[in-house]
Order: structure tokens, then C-alpha cells, then sequence
């Protein structure tokens, strides 16, 4: 079986012949457990979670609508997902549990996409780079990493090394290696799966997430993992999913994760 929990219907409408191209998408490609994950940011109800200018001026949706969506696909017999994509918000985990806990998601994906107010995968703060110091931002980055797996919130944390995506990399391997091996602590610890993410092969850095020696990690530790392409349009559901097949299983991975109404099953990967 193959997976896809990882997609966004952000740039198209709250609507079933929006979400029915995805799904589609996802039959023709044979991805057998396939899930929409909206930005949480989106919604009126996470206002209290995550709040900056750039965020609020993108709140388009109420939760209502979002869930009235996946009544409709069920009612169809659409074979399709809820879940939500949450910004992971240091200081907000009580008000990110109630949130999570409020609606039916099949399952839950908690990200990194701010270090403080720097969003490090956003086009419009790509220059703050050359400002900072690429170890601390990646220190504080996976901080956070470590922080959300401690609190057991997410079923999937995205794109675990998301921040590579411009192509800035310490040049410290044994920096690396040490943040990569706190960060699998860490989940190992926890219930959260790792996302294997072809998202990384469309961006700058041409690169899946996460790295060879992190998934290798993550094998050893008995990290379970799930296949995303993160797609934010049809066309890439399951995007360039035999080079993370081939990826997962040079590691030693031959099973996924799957979920379902909050519950889990790990399947054998094809």
C-alpha cells in the first residue's frame, strides 16, 4: 500500500469537484490511504494558537465549512482523510490540544514553519538568511522539533528538516548528526510517525525530506514513517513517489503507517 496524508486544497475552493481532482489524482496513482491536511492557520478557531501579519491575512475558512466538506465526501463514498496541518506553537500546547480534540481529524500532522517571527520556508523572509546565523536557526528550529514530538499532540510530524528548503546548510557534520540524533530521541519517545516528503524534489533545495542519514536514523530507532508529497495542487498527489520508495527501502523501511479515525496500522509498503 502506498500513502499520501499530506495535502492542501488552499489554492482551489472548499468544495467536492475541488477535492474530487485530488482524490482522482490519488486513485490513478494507486495511493490507497490518501487525507486533505489544511493549514490550520486558515481558520477563525486557531487565531489564539498562531497570530502574525502574514498569517492573519491569510484566515479564510471557519472549521464548519471545512468539516461540512468531509460530511459531503462521505455521504458520496469518497475515499478520503480529514486531518489538519498545525503549526507547531511553543507556549500554546494546551490551546493546540483543544483545538485537536474539538473535531473528528482521522489524524493530525504538526509542523515547524516559524523560528520565532522568521517564517524560514516563506519567499517573502528568504532574505532574512543572509541575517542570521544558519546553526542557530537550525538549533532553535529543531528545538521545536523536539518539543512537539515531547508533547504527543501529532500523529505525523511534516517535513522534518524542512529547514533545508533554500539550500542552507551548516557546514558542521557533526552538528548535524548530533541535532539529528536529539530530534530521534525525541520521537522515538513519542507517538509521532515521520513524514517522508517528495515536497522537497519541487523547491529549491531538490532535495526529499528528510535526509538519508535522518531516515537512516530514524529506521534504527523504530521510528515509523508514512509517504506525503505535501501537494498544494492535483497534479502532485504522490509526487515522485518511486524515488521515496526506492529511499525508504535502501534505509530498511518495508512497512507505512496508516490512520483512521484516530486510530493507527502499519501496512506493508508496495
Amino acid at each position: 500500500m502506498r500513502t499520501d496524508f499530506h495535502n492542501h486544497l488552499e489554492k482551489g475552493t472548499l468544495t467536492l469537484d475541488y477535492l474530487k481532482k485530488f482524490t482522482e489524482e490519488a486513485e490513478r496513482k494507486g495511493i490507497d490511504h490518501f487525507g486533505i491536511s489544511e493549514h490550520a492557520y486558515h481558520f477563525e478557531e486557531t487565531k489564539e494558537i498562531l497570530s502574525n501579519t502574514w498569517v492573519n491575512e491569510r484566515r479564510w475558512y471557519t472549521m464548519e465549512e471545512y468539516v461540512n466538506l468531509f460530511d459531503q465526501a462521505k455521504e458520496e463514498g469518497i475515499n478520503v482523510l480529514m486531518s489538519i496541518e498545525m503549526d507547531y506553537t511553543p507556549g500554546k500546547h494546551k490551546e493546540m490540544a483543544a483545538f485537536i480534540q474539538k473535531y473528528p481529524f482521522d489524524y493530525v500532522i504538526g509542523s515547524v514553519h516559524w523560528v520565532g517571527d522568521f517564517g524560514i520556508d516563506l519567499a517573502e523572509y528568504r532574505k532574512e538568511w543572509d541575517k542570521r546565523d544558519v546553526k542557530d536557526v537550525y538549533k532553535k528550529y529543531f528545538d521545536q522539533i523536539v518539543t512537539l514530538a515531547e508533547s504527543n499532540l501529532f500523529d505525523i510530524v511534516g517535513h522534518i528538516d524542512l529547514v533545508k528548503i533554500f539550500g542552507h546548510v551548516p557546514d558542521d557534520r557533526e552538528f548535524i548528526i548530533g541535532e539529528y540524533e536529539r530530534i530521534t530521541n525525541a520521537i522515538k519517545e513519542s507517538k509521532t510517525c515521520v513524514e517522508v516528503s517528495t515536497a522537497g524534489l519541487r523547491k529549491h533545495v531538490g532535495r526529499i525530506y528528510p535526509e538519508p542519514d535522518l531516515l537512516k536514523m530514524c529506521f534504527e530507532k523504530d521510528i515509523p514513517i508514512v509517504l506525503c508529497s505535501d501537494a498544494h495542487e492535483p497534479e502532485h498527489v504522490g509526487y515522485e513517489y518511486d524515488q521515496a520508495v526506492r529511499l525508504v527501502k535502501e534505509v530498511g523501511y518495508t512497512k507505512v503507517m496508516t490512520f483512521k479515525n484516530g486510530r493507527r496500522e502499519e501496512v506493508e509498503l508496495t
